[in-house]
């Protein structure tokens, strides 16, 4: 299964109303396919200019290392290293904290949902609940 443009716009737009409810400063969202190329960026007015690059690093870190940037985060305490050389192999597009959560469905990843703006824990949370919501498995490691 694919991730379309009409799913991945719906995940954008239900992160934006859950931020909302959930009193969140702007936010920037977004939605990458399963090979890590932008379909979705929505942003906030009020946002900070770099805010869409760090959005899509979440989650296209999230991609590449298949595991949520969570994961990725606490694997940069472990093994800073290996993480650093991962930044660079990105050519520096690779943001370790939480906030780039995986689309799974039966397991497979369809694509990641990364979000910027308030804080991590915040921006991941957000980030769950709009996957889960439509009835995907999110997976933020």
């Amino acid at each position: 299964m694919d991730l379309t443009l009409n799913t991945a716009q719906k995940l954008a737009a239900n992160c934006l109303s859950l931020a909302a409810g959930m009193g969140l400063k702007p936010l920037t969202v977004a939605v990458l396919d399963s090979a890590g190329n932008l379909k979705v960026l929505m942003r906030q007015d009020g946002t900070s200019t770099l805010r869409p690059e760090i959005a899509q690093a979440k989650a296209k870190g999230a991609i590449a290392l298949g595991m949520g940037s969570r994961a990725i985060f606490e694997r940069a305490k472990e093994q800073p290293y290996f993480i650093q050389a991962m930044n660079a192999l990105a050519g520096g597009a690779l943001v370790p904290v939480p906030g780039g959560v995986l689309i799974r469905k039966n397991g497979a990843i369809l694509g990641a949902v990364g979000i910027t703006g308030d804080s991590s824990d915040n921006d991941e949370a957000c980030a769950i609940r709009a996957i889960e919501d439509a009835g995907f498995t999110a997976d933020a490691g």
